[in-house]
């Protein structure tokens, strides 16, 4: 038995929907709010760590504490803490470009001064060499420092090409700054957060030109308004599919 479409009569005009209306109605336009949503809510998000790292830097440097709760509310706040730094676990994160060239960035263990506790800090970039197998040499403080810098919490959520296997084998060189792994692989109490070291700082820095997420948020807004705009032209694609105009000296 075919099924039959309803169809409504307004003036001259009938409100006759196809079944590809309905599906564009029922499955396009609430998946474009939907996207375009999400990407409003991570400008927000991003808005409101540009609002806190803005306020960072009217304030004092905060210390540390020994005990680091909630640690959302600590993303890009500025900090300062002591201590010496530790080599031995020293990784560098790969695939980083400054103006246009390669390189790292250099992160190191701090042994944090009077605590059985290291914090990792990114040091900045360092050019990487033509030949990428050969690493470069990085000059690193062997007396105490104090760190000033912001407080970063990486992302949990990592795509990486790399085999369990490989992932279980201490390397000098990782692909992406994977906090929990990292924390399994050395024998020392590593706190899971990263202090990007400040850029007027001279604890063995390097390049330090951060980015912050305010200069991504009208990127997110971009795609939001895409997305919404899909959602409109969908709405419109529907009323032009159903509405058509009644020939009233039709016989």
């Amino acid at each position: 038995m075919a099924m039959t479409q309803k169809q409504f009569r307004l003036s001259n005009y009938n409100f006759r929907p196809s079944w590809l209306g309905f599906l564009i109605l029922i499955v396009c336009i609430p998946t474009f709010i939907k996207l375009g949503l999400w990407q409003l809510n991570k400008a927000q998000l991003k808005q409101e760590i540009q609002t806190s790292y803005n306020q960072s830097l009217d304030n004092d440097a905060l210390s540390l504490p020994e005990q680091l709760d909630n640690l959302d509310s600590w993303n890009y706040k500025k900090v300062k803490i002591s201590g010496q730094y530790e080599t031995q676990y020293q990784i560098l994160l790969d695939n980083q470009v400054e103006q246009s060239r390669g390189g790292f960035h250099v992160i190191t263990p701090l042994k944090i001064d009077g605590r059985d506790e290291y914090i990792l800090i990114n040091r900045g970039w360092v050019a990487g060499n033509e030949n990428h197998t050969t690493l470069p040499d990085v000059a690193t403080p062997t007396a105490k420092v104090e760190i000033i810098g912001l407080v970063w919490l990486p992302s949990k959520k990592i795509f990486s090409l790399e085999t369990e296997a490989q992932k279980s084998q201490w390397q000098s060189v990782w692909q992406n700054m994977d906090m929990s792994r990292y924390q399994a692989s050395v024998p020392i109490k590593v706190l899971p957060v990263v202090i990007k070291l400040d850029a007027k700082s001279n604890a063995g820095g390097f390049v330090r030109n951060w980015q912050l997420p305010a200069e991504k948020i009208a990127t997110n807004m971009g795609y939001a308004y895409q997305w919404f705009g899909f959602a409109i032209a969908s709405l419109l694609i529907f009323l032009y599919t159903s509405v058509k105009k009644v020939n009233l000296h039709q016989t």
